[in-house]
Formats: C-alpha cells, sequence, structure tokens
C-alpha cells in the first residue's frame, strides 16, 4: 500500500514539474500570434481570434534575425571549439599525468565555476579598451571561453579517471607520442562528454545578454538576444512581435537540445561513476 501511494507521489511531483516547464511555452507560442490588444487585455491560455502570422515576418524584418543569428552562430561555434580543445588537454593533463601541482591547477579553475562572469564586466571592459578589441566579436569570445573552460574541465576530468590506464600503456608500447595517444585514442573515447560540453557551452554562449550587450556596440556585428530591443520604444511596444521573436530565437537551441539531449546524461553518468 505504502508503494502506490509513494508512486503516485512521485507522478504528481513529476506531473507538476512538467507543467510549470510546458506552461510558459505554450504561453508565449499563443502570445506570438496575438495583436497588441489580445494581450493586454486577453486571458493568457486563450486563444487568438486570428492567428497573426504577420508578427513572425515582421520579427524577422525588423529584429535584423538573420543577421544577428550569424553574428551568434559564428560566437558560439569559435566558443565551443576553442573550449573543447583546451579543456580537453588541460582536464587530461591534471587527471592522467602525475605532477607536483595538479591538484592545486584543478582548484585554480574549479574556482572559477564559482566567479559570475558579470562581475568581470568593468575589469574587462578597461582591459579591452586598453588592448583596441572592445567592439569586436573577440570581445565576447575570450570571455565565454574563460568562463566556459572550468565547468568543461570539471566534467572531463570525472570521465578521464574512469578510463582504464592500459590505453595510454598500449600506445606506448607501440611507440605513439602524448600528442598522438591524446588526438588518436582518447579524444575518440570522450565523445559523450564532449557533447555534453558542448551542448552546455552553446546555452550559455547563446543566452548571454549582459556582456554582449556592453562590449558590442555596432548594430552589424550584436548577437540575436540584442534583437528584441528593436521592437521597443518610447512610445509604444509592440508585444506580439516580441512574442514571435522570442520563439525564434529559441528554435536553434531547442533543435540542438532535443536531437543531443540524449548525450547530455550520458556525458555527465559516464564521469560521475568511477571504476
Amino acid at each position: 500500500m505504502w508503494s502506490k501511494f509513494s508512486a503516485l507521489g512521485v507522478k504528481i511531483v513529476f506531473g507538476m514539474l512538467f507543467i510549470t516547464q510546458v506552461y510558459p511555452l505554450i504561453w508565449l507560442v499563443l502570445y506570438s500570434f496575438k495583436t497588441k490588444d489580445e494581450i493586454l487585455t486577453g486571458k493568457f491560455l486563450s486563444l487568438p481570434k486570428k492567428f497573426m502570422w504577420s508578427n513572425y515576418s515582421n520579427a524577422l524584418e525588423a529584429g535584423h534575425y538573420v543577421r544577428y543569428l550569424m553574428n551568434s552562430l559564428m560566437i558560439a561555434l569559435i566558443t565551443i571549439v576553442i573550449t573543447l580543445i583546451l579543456s580537453a588537454m588541460v582536464a587530461y593533463v591534471i587527471t592522467r599525468f602525475k605532477w607536483k601541482f595538479s591538484k592545486l591547477v584543478m582548484l585554480v579553475f574549479m574556482i572559477g565555476i564559482m566567479i559570475p562572469m558579470q562581475s568581470t564586466l568593468l575589469p574587462l571592459m578597461i582591459m579591452f579598451k586598453k588592448i583596441h578589441i572592445l567592439d569586436t566579436h573577440l570581445s565576447l569570445i575570450l570571455p565565454y571561453v574563460a568562463f566556459a573552460i572550468p565547468v568543461a574541465i570539471f566534467i572531463l576530468s570525472g570521465f578521464f579517471k574512469t578510463l582504464p590506464r592500459e590505453l595510454e600503456e598500449s600506445s606506448s608500447i607501440d611507440g605513439a607520442s602524448i600528442y598522438l595517444t591524446f588526438f588518436r585514442i582518447i579524444l575518440p573515447v570522450i565523445i559523450p562528454p564532449l557533447t555534453t560540453v558542448t551542448i552546455l557551452t552553446f546555452i550559455d554562449v547563446w543566452n548571454e545578454y549582459v556582456l554582449a550587450s556592453t562590449f558590442i556596440s555596432s548594430i552589424d556585428l550584436k548577437t540575436l538576444p540584442f534583437g528584441i530591443y528593436s521592437f521597443f520604444s518610447q512610445h509604444s511596444t509592440n508585444y506580439g512581435i516580441i512574442g514571435a521573436y522570442l520563439i525564434l530565437g529559441m528554435l536553434p537551441v531547442m533543435c540542438v537540445y532535443f536531437f543531443l539531449s540524449q548525450k547530455i546524461t550520458e556525458g555527465m553518468v559516464a564521469g560521475a561513476i568511477k571504476g
């Protein structure tokens, strides 16, 4: 009897969590098809009297969607590639080699996880202004990589600890160098955690706004989150188009997560169990 009640309680909890996650998405979809008057006077989950597909066409044109999308994709891809290469190398050296300061170096990177990105806004701006990279995509890529690497090292180092030492020993016997062992043998084995790092980094970079709006002033270099402010004016705000723009901005992340969500679980679980 008790097991039935506990199972029912678990179902209720998960049902409530599902509703709290799905409700905002349904609301936003309906929101994006409504006129401004319907949004201001209608109910939250009421169907629009007429589906305003023009909200989406206006969001694409007025919000410079394609231009900002390309900027966001380029910054995200470069950040991911650099993060994967550097974090994999650092995590490999920390966990697979015996040297005096390995634990200290790992501690330094773990401290980096606790530092909020926004707290570095002022010193980064002063630094980038002095080296003349302010208002360039490089001013975003550098801090994005710096803050993505600690999390990536944490995930990858846990996975590296599960790998048998025989991998390096057998390749060493065959005469392979450290670099050949890493790129030819180790990297193919750590695809699951690398996929996890890729998705998490992509989501973080894609949604970041504070640094992007502070360091980038040229319209042509702005990222996708900035486009929403194209629909705000001093006297009016077109909420329907804003909703459509938010949906369009969510689509790339939702697609990436939908197709690769299982890899996140595999990567996290693989690095959580040693043996």
